[in-house]
């Protein structure tokens, strides 16, 4: 049977592999062969499921939105992962990472964040282990996830602006890299999505994968069968939706669609859709699409969504769109915010604007009434409360303006 899953030497097909400085070849290498078995032991496996349990609260509901499916003529179900500690899925990776930092003997842990959720998850599992983190994060996104910001500094992790390029998400993870390249002895470096070198974009996955684990009971206990007709998720780097798609990448009754960062337009030249507009390049550690100019230059990229501001993606979801096996949508902001709306008002339900990518696939689909919809909203709203306010999508009698006059006037 054909297989989507990494090959032995790190590669998804073409894309992967670990291109990083000499001075961080035996950190990666050490890496690469103690990861597995620490991370497939019982030891492991027993520490991590039970923090999973006890301190995220896993599983996280698989709930079935009955508006949204009568809208949309299908069998919808939300995976909510907006519901674990800390808003979010990056509380799975960062948890299993930091066990395996500590039986690997680390002392320091360093992280990149966009939208600041992988940094809150990486401060707090630092808390939770008493280790000294610093957070690298470029100034634009400091200042637009502001919250975020104030949550890292209260749980003792030191946020670092990167004041370099576009102070975006490719900045941070690029500093992140140069402090790693200065300290490979004592640091471990928990990479927020399923990029950089061999092994993290495995390593990722496979943290993530508890999503579709669950996916796989929960859908039988609502549905009668383990599998989905459909699986739908945002990606950027992609640890959610490689999450949300693991178990199935090589069921083929199952049909996946990821929604990327179309920012104002594919052709607008202010995008983050790097599987439309990207090209094979080497981008932190890894061979995949990459948005860069004829002379191999990064272009910067461009989304009001923090977390999917990045110009490149991870080689599995290069891989899964170079085989067909994935389809993948550029949602643009506009069509992302008025999802984030319309799942507020329908489900009282507000998601991420990372989510919303995910969301805003769902008026571009053709489904069957009995088609079994599964769509991971990957994280809770709060931290993108200011960008909802100042960006209303459209104008309609029930835009939050005229809701609150409305009720002024009730009053």
């Amino acid at each position: 049977m054909k297989t989507y899953q990494v090959s032995s030497d790190g590669y998804y097909g073409i894309y992967g592999g670990a291109y990083v400085p000499e001075n961080l070849y035996h950190t990666v290498e050490t890496l690469r062969q103690k990861y597995l078995p620490i991370i497939e032991s019982e030891a492991f496996k027993t520490e991590y499921h039970a923090l999973l349990r006890d301190y995220v609260g896993r599983p996280s509901p698989l709930y079935h939105a009955r508006r949204m499916s009568e809208k949309y003529g299908c069998k919808l179900y939300l995976k909510r992962e907006d519901l674990n500690h800390t808003g979010a899925h990056k509380i799975n990776n960062a948890l299993g990472q930091i066990l395996l930092a500590l039986k690997m003997g680390k002392t320091r842990i360093i992280a990149e964040t966009g939208a600041g959720q992988h940094g809150v998850a990486t401060a707090t599992v630092c808390a939770l282990m008493g280790m000294p983190c610093r957070v690298y994060m470029g100034a634009t996104d400091v200042e637009r996830q502001h919250v975020n910001v104030e949550r890292m500094k209260m749980l003792g992790a030191e946020v670092f602006p990167v004041e370099s390029g576009s102070k975006t998400l490719k900045d941070a993870t690029n500093e992140a890299i140069r402090d790693w390249c200065l300290h490979p002895q004592d640091t471990f470096y928990i990479i927020g999505s399923t990029v950089g070198p061999h092994p993290y974009p495995d390593l990722v996955a496979r943290l993530q994968s508890v999503i579709s684990s669950e996916i796989k009971i929960q859908i039988r206990e609502k549905e009668g069968r383990d599998y989905p007709d459909y699986l739908m998720a945002c990606v950027g780097g992609g640890s959610n939706a490689a999450g949300s798609i693991y178990h199935y990448m090589d069921d083929e009754r199952v049909k996946i669609y990821l929604g990327e960062a179309g920012g104002h337009g594919v052709e607008s030249g202010e995008t983050a859709a790097t599987i439309h507009c990207g090209s094979l390049g080497i981008l932190h550690g890894s061979k995949t699409l990459v948005m860069q100019n004829e002379d191999g230059q990064i272009t910067e990229p461009y989304s009001l969504s923090a977390g999917l501001d990045y110009p490149g993606v991870g080689p599995l979801h290069a891989h899964l769109a170079h085989e067909h096996r994935a389809t993948v949508m550029a949602v643009n902001d506009d069509e992302a915010l008025k999802a984030a709306f319309e799942l507020t008002r329908l489900e009282g339900i507000i998601p991420a604007l990372e989510s919303a990518h995910a969301l805003g696939m769902l008026p571009r689909m053709k489904f069957k009434k009995e088609d079994v919809v599964v769509l991971t909203v990957s994280g809770r709203g709060d931290k993108d409360l200011n960008t909802y306010l100042t960006h209303p999508p459209y104008t309609t009698t029930n835009s939050p303006d005229n809701i609150t006059h409305h009720t002024l006037h009730q009053k």
